[in-house]
């Protein structure tokens, strides 16, 4: 009797790559150089703040004070002088009570989803939402409704179907077609259904509001008692980590509970010292966020 020799424990990686080259998938790393010599459309930093040489020096000023890393998560060793102050400013420039900074936007929508839902609670998704609230939802063990692109009735509906803890998230400004979400007729329907309002606001600060101040400060919804923000620090401000603003008890429900904050190393301090630079930089040049609709609108109009 023969016996057919045992396929290596990644062969099946080789039939996934074969079907991903045939199908035209296939993702590939392009590092640049410093000094690319070309005009770059293709990131996301929205207002060319990320070489601005006050972020840069905040940047290497923090880093020079507090060292290189955190050096533990934040409940223990990982939180500085220096992410308070910037939690402060972040909640105060947005119109919020209270924030929260994590490692990145997508830790932030992962912390904000799973600790103000779980078991018994209803999540109603828009369908065009970006990758990190779809595994948010995945990983907070609560219904999930993902409901058509843009469309408050389709929310209201399936809010009304549900007795219990409910929340609606939304991108403000949704990443693959550069429209906006209904905000203010979101958080109609959330009120009417006592259902909390969970915004994206990755693509929105720096951008949108009065002096870059975001999506929500323009709707008139920051600092509403149902009405939870994300942002991250990687576009806009130029540097990287995330954030969650919103009432305080819901920012220290999150201290409390929210995993990829409890159990992540703190945000570097040299990249918080670069957001902390690129905030007060805005708040000063309001003026900005203005440009940059102009710019675009130049491009693309």
């Amino acid at each position: 009797m023969s016996f057919a020799p045992p396929s290596a424990p990644f062969d099946w990686i080789d039939d996934e790559a074969r079907r991903r080259a045939e199908a035209g998938l296939v993702r590939a790393l392009r590092p640049r150089s410093a000094e690319a010599g070309l005009l770059d459309l293709a990131s996301n930093d929205y207002l060319g703040l990320t070489r601005h040489p006050e972020v840069t020096a905040a940047a290497a000023g923090a880093a020079h004070r507090w060292g290189a890393g955190a050096t533990g998560s934040r409940l223990v060793t990982g939180t500085t002088a220096l992410h308070a102050e910037l939690e402060g400013e972040l909640a105060d420039f947005c119109g919020f009570e209270a924030a929260l900074v994590l490692s990145s936007g997508y830790a932030a929508n992962l912390a904000a989803l799973t600790a103000l839902s779980g078991r018994g609670s209803l999540i109603v998704s828009d369908a065009g939402n970006h990758a990190s609230i779809v595994d948010g939802c995945r990983l907070s063990r609560a219904e999930t409704a993902v409901v058509p692109h843009a469309d408050p009735d389709a929310v209201a509906k399936a809010l009304a179907a549900h007795d219990g803890r409910a929340l609606a998230v939304t991108d403000s400004v949704f990443s693959v077609d550069g429209d906006a979400a209904p905000l203010t007729a979101l958080a109609e329907v959330c009120r009417r259904a006592n259902a909390a309002l969970v915004v994206d606001d990755a693509h929105g600060l720096g951008v949108l509001g009065e002096g870059g101040r975001g999506a929500l400060a323009g709707a008139g919804l920051a600092g509403g008692a149902g009405v939870v923000a994300t942002l991250t620090l990687s576009k806009s401000l130029g540097s990287q980590g995330g954030a969650v603003l919103g009432p305080a008890r819901v920012i220290d429900h999150l201290v409390n509970t929210a995993r990829t904050f409890i159990f992540d190393t703190g945000l570097a301090p040299a990249a918080a010292g670069g957001a902390l630079g690129a905030l007060r930089l805005l708040r000063r040049e309001p003026e900005r966020a203005a440009r940059a609709g102009e710019v675009a609108g130049e491009l693309y109009g």
